[in-house]
């Protein structure tokens, strides 16, 4: 954690919800928000693009964020089915997660594409929300930060600023198993993420970027998570969809 860093609790909802049920969760976490104002933290939901719309309404008057899980490298065209940065700005959406690692392995993804689709966010005016992460097999072999390094340049827009980009590490073996690297790989990675950082934008603005984790993150585990000196939040997949647990979670950062 560092002071000139504000944390950043981010929901990824994936493919889940309905209006029955999304808009009641919605509401549950605008209320903690509005109730605990001013909270010492940025808090967002990433929802499916069905519910954008009306997820907007229920949170405009708190500080909730909202923002969008993919976007199309244009902004407009003959791209049945996509949707655009700038579609997901007209929404209301202020972030836009990019890479994750279900888009990178069903959708084939590569860093060439993801670059692109940040650098669309950047353009529409939303914050990108860059994931990386390796394999399980890229962890056996040792090769864990070499892959993440090679993302992260691969992957960051040219004239990316702390303003303008969040850097999610998910190694994908976490995501929705249960495990988690343990504190000293957390913090190692993210370390190796702001010096590479640096590289590219430099050590100002890397020192200023919020570097989130994501990968199993549950009220149990949050807080040993928190304190690592350079993880700045988190990227929530299930427990978001929890207003209990994914409260807990963001009030897990020592403040």
């Amino acid at each position: 954690m560092s002071l000139q860093r504000r944390p950043l609790f981010a929901g990824n909802w994936k493919m889940n919800g309905l209006r029955a049920t999304a808009i009641p969760l919605a509401d549950e976490l605008a209320s903690k928000i509005r109730n605990a104002s001013p909270v010492p933290f940025d808090m967002l939901i990433c929802p499916p693009a069905t519910l954008i719309g009306a997820i907007n309404g229920v949170v405009a008057d708190t500080d909730l964020a909202v923002g969008g899980q993919d976007c199309h490298t244009a902004a407009s065209g003959a791209h049945t089915g996509d949707i655009s940065a700038e579609m997901l700005k007209d929404l209301g959406c202020t972030y836009l997660i990019v890479g994750h690692s279900e888009r990178r392995a069903d959708h084939a993804e590569e860093d060439v594409m993801v670059k692109s689709k940040a650098e669309a966010a950047l353009a529409a005016g939303l914050v990108a929300i860059v994931c990386v992460g390796e394999t399980e097999a890229q962890r056996d072999k040792g090769i864990a930060l070499d892959v993440v390094s090679s993302q992260i340049r691969g992957c960051i827009p040219d004239g990316a600023t702390a303003e303008k980009i969040v850097i999610a590490y998910e190694p994908v073996w976490a995501i929705g198993t249960g495990q988690t690297p343990t504190n000293d790989e957390v913090q190692e990675v993210h370390a190796m993420m702001r010096k590479i950082l640096g590289e590219k934008i430099g050590v100002g603005e890397a020192d200023k970027t919020r570097l989130i984790y994501g990968g199993s993150v549950k009220p149990s585990n949050a807080s040993e998570l928190m304190v690592l000196s350079d993880v700045d939040g988190a990227l929530v997949g299930g427990a978001s969809l929890s207003h209990v647990d994914f409260w807990a979670i963001a009030l897990s950062y020592p403040h």
